[in-house]
């Protein structure tokens, strides 16, 4: 099962609904998908979607999926990780007035770079990013909380 989910902020990412649509139609994705859109005004025409879920809706459907498809938010994403998904991050754009800047191009490298996730420039690689997510094996998410602590801890008995 593929879970989408665009967050919670006045943003919407019809381009990422409507890619995936689009796969569906021309049958490359045949698992069930279901997304909670958030402020996107697209209504997906070939799977089911809520516009915001509470928690524990949305645990429930992260819970079921294998693959989770997000926007490049950090909570979002290290969520999923930390549950052992396969996650697919796609950046809203600026350009689009899916967001005000386009800080989660960086965002989404870092967590690629680290072999978290799959990360895509656009969401026209999806087809290819849910090729990837199914072959590759992703590592472990681990905090570093502790080595942050640490770290803070030294520096003020230092």
């Amino acid at each position: 099962m593929i879970f989408i989910t665009l967050g919670s902020q006045k943003f919407q990412f019809n381009r990422l609904l409507q890619a995936v649509d689009e796969l569906i139609e021309k049958g490359v994705i045949e698992d069930e998908v279901f997304a909670q859109t958030g402020y996107s005004d697209y209504k997906p025409k070939y799977f089911e979607y809520k516009q915001f879920l509470d928690r524990e809706e949305f645990d429930a459907q992260e819970g079921k999926c294998d693959i989770l498809i997000t926007h490049g938010g950090t909570g979002a994403i290290i969520g999923a990780v930390k549950k052992g998904k396969k996650v697919i991050a796609v950046p809203r754009l600026a350009k689009y007035g899916e967001h005000v800047d386009d800080h989660q191009i960086q965002l989404i490298e870092q967590f690629k770079g680290q072999n978290l996730i799959c990360g895509l420039n656009d969401a026209a690689g999806l087809e290819g990013g849910l090729k990837f997510v199914k072959e590759h094996e992703f590592d472990a998410y681990q905090s570093n909380t502790k080595k942050i602590i640490d770290s803070i801890e030294s520096f003020i008995e230092g």
